[in-house]
């Protein structure tokens, strides 16, 4: 039987020379994939209170919205600089290879609702650890995060267990 990571292919220098980019679209257009996965993220948090699922753009949207139709609840995307319509808040970061902002609308976290926050991928944490940020500057409490792929060689999850995370992944590639 194959394992989530049985389907995740790995692209050799992408988006730069000596990187190895763990893509997961191999997964998400593979029927039983991508429900092994979306079960296997769900799994921690079953019978656990959550009030809305946070989805990091952008593959982070396609799991957050199954993952909180399957939990019965709302969905937030954190969006890149510019792209959310109406008032946000803002917060900058450091990823792998430069820096970004991302944003959330300034409504979309009511202070005392339970979160869980949602990506593919886990590498360095800096838009994770934005993520969070956002969630908590609304009044948001991050019950977890939970990732398809880990890569523990950047030490992203270390990042956010620093910050007090409760952090799920599926699978761990090693190197970069």
């Amino acid at each position: 039987m194959k394992a989530v990571q049985d389907y995740i292919r790995t692209i050799v220098d992408f988006p730069h020379e000596g990187i190895l980019f763990r893509d997961v679209t191999t997964l998400f257009s593979d029927p039983r994939g991508f429900r092994m996965a979306v079960d296997q993220m769900l799994h921690p948090y079953a019978g656990k209170q959550i009030d809305k699922v946070v989805g990091l753009e952008a593959r982070g949207f396609i799991l957050g919205g199954v993952i909180a139709h399957q939990l019965g609840t709302g969905f937030v995307p954190i969006r890149k600089k510019g792209k959310l319509p109406g008032a946000t808040i803002s917060q900058e970061y450091t990823l792998e290879y430069g820096a970004a902002v991302v944003e959330v609308h300034d409504d979309a976290i009511q202070p005392g609702e339970r979160i869980l926050l949602v990506d593919d991928l886990l590498a360095t944490g800096g838009t994770a650890e934005a993520g969070i940020k956002l969630v908590e500057r609304l009044g948001g409490e991050i019950m977890g995060c939970d990732f398809i792929v880990n890569l523990p060689d950047l030490g992203g999850r270390d990042k956010l267990k620093a910050m007090g995370m409760d952090v799920h992944a599926l699978c761990n590639f090693e190197g970069l």
